[in-house]
């Protein structure tokens, strides 16, 4: 029964284009769709529900730790139609299952809407790139399409760590390696400590949870590797202060010499409702430029926002610039554009004053107004 089910439930999922699937004791089935949470039409979950669900896709190895840790992820592959990562947790005393849809299809760059400078950085022989925003904003798909590129288009080996593998890939013009922490690996630390071994050219590091992940991930890109990964943080100003504050204090003045000379990029994305439907990613995007390793370096990362401004023949932007021109094209509304700016107070005033129809021009006042608000 619960089988059945369960897959009547995925299928409702797929057939929608939701991007997630909440199974709560309490409450019918709930998806997100389009960034909004709605119930299914369908009976209120038991306890004995969620049992049976979640004993019908989670392998035993999943079901021994959720008893004794309260919590487990895993991926799993729905027939040909699509893949799932799974989390299950105990709350209350009852299990909660949160499923979020893997597109079975990977992106191109234009896809996504990524800048064009990133096709060139992908081919860097080595050097840090990180891609960093909340949960939920599309880090592993932007990343996937980038291990695609090069998978694609260069002769690499590369090797990715994930927790859980949300993307496979195939072995293209690259040969393709992915270890999943848990199965394949005890952890990110362990993996890493072990792939230099592996002659890899492209290292993929699902994310940078602690302080030996990060170290090992910056020797990486130090002794010669393109290495990729995530932080959970917004903007790239705080993702360099955040790797930074990670370290001990008689540490840190060494860590920000070496991301001066070996960080590539930070990519800082939020994903939001496009109107009338569907979702948008919103971009920050930093270059390490000669000016930007200098502000690394000298712990003058607060200046890092105006080096983004004058750095726009790069294709740098700043998150707030971007969700201003996506708000003034119709793709946002006003209350998102303002939810997810750095400087909401700033950009609310912006929007009122445009709504007013001052009609600010990109080229003239709103540049003045950005500095002068910097300069605050």
């Amino acid at each position: 029964m619960a089988t059945i089910h369960m897959d009547r439930l995925l299928e409702t999922v797929i057939k929608q284009g939701s991007s997630d699937l909440h199974l709560s004791v309490g409450r019918p089935p709930v998806v997100r769709l389009h960034g909004h949470l709605r119930s299914l039409e369908t009976k209120v979950l038991e306890p004995e529900d969620t049992i049976a669900l979640m004993k019908s896709i989670a392998p035993e190895r999943n079901q021994q730790e959720l008893q004794e840790e309260g919590s487990t992820d895993f991926g799993f592959a729905f027939g040909d139609q699509a893949r799932f990562r799974v989390n299950v947790f105990k709350q209350r005393g009852n299990t909660t299952l949160v499923l979020r849809l893997i597109p079975s299809r990977l992106l191109s760059f234009d896809d996504i809407g990524l800048p064009d400078i990133i096709a060139g950085l992908c081919r860097r022989p080595r050097g840090l790139f990180l891609v960093t925003g909340p949960t939920g904003s599309g880090k592993t798909t932007t990343l996937a399409s980038m291990i695609d590129y090069i998978n694609t288009n260069l002769d690499r080996h590369i090797v990715t760590m994930e927790d859980p593998i949300e993307y496979y890939h195939s072995h293209k013009k690259s040969l393709i390696n992915q270890r999943e922490i848990g199965s394949d690996t005890p952890s990110f630390s362990e993996a890493l400590r072990r792939v230099l071994r592996q002659d890899p050219d492209v290292i993929l590091v699902g994310e940078l949870r602690d302080l030996e992940t990060i170290e090992s991930a910056v020797r990486a890109a130090e002794t010669g590797h393109l290495v990729f990964s995530t932080l959970h943080t917004t903007g790239c100003q705080g993702t360099i202060t955040r790797i930074v504050d990670a370290f001990p204090t008689n540490a840190q003045e060494q860590i920000r010499v070496q991301l001066s000379t070996n960080l590539i990029a930070v990519l800082s994305q939020a994903l939001m409702p496009r109107q009338p439907k569907g979702m948008v990613a919103a971009y920050e995007f930093m270059m390490m430029t000669p000016a930007i390793s200098n502000l690394v370096r000298e712990n003058k990362t607060y200046r890092i926002d105006s080096a983004i401004q004058t750095g726009k023949k790069f294709g740098m932007q700043l998150l707030d610039e971007h969700l201003w021109k996506m708000f003034n094209e119709g793709i946002i509304s006003a209350e998102d554009c303002v939810d997810r700016s750095r400087n909401a107070g700033t950009m609310q005033d912006k929007i009122d004053a445009h709504m007013r129809g001052m009609n600010i021009d990109q080229s003239g006042g709103d540049d003045n107004k950005e500095d002068k608000d910097s300069a605050k």
